[in-house]
């Protein structure tokens, strides 16, 4: 599994199809993304990683940078998004950044 994140609007999808050399609806059929929107309701994060895991290419928006949130249930929804990606990150054979539209491998190699 191929794991991509950075922050929102940062041209991971597109990122996703050049590295690969998918079309649009290539992506849309083996991968899945805005996986941390799933995080804050997943009673078991390793379960949810195990699941996602199967699938070639999981997208993840980072949430975790900014301000902190004073809202309680989005300080806790923000820490599972977090751990989720650190979880999707162990499992997977690579690891892709992208920021400003560039990607970054952090694990493994793509290719």
């Amino acid at each position: 599994m191929i794991f991509i994140t950075g922050p929102l609007f940062a041209g991971k999808r597109q990122a996703a199809m050049r590295l690969l050399g998918w079309s649009r609806e290539e992506l849309e059929k083996k991968a899945v993304w805005d996986v941390q929107d799933l995080a804050p309701n997943a009673e078991d994060l390793e379960a949810l990683a195990r699941r996602l895991s199967d699938y070639p290419v999981v997208i993840a928006t980072e949430v975790g940078g900014g301000v902190v949130p004073a809202d309680p249930a989005e300080r806790v929804a923000r820490e599972a998004a977090g751990r989720l990606s650190c979880l999707l990150a162990q499992r997977a054979q690579t690891v892709v950044r992208v920021f400003c539209g560039i990607p970054t491998v952090l694990k493994g190699a793509l290719g």
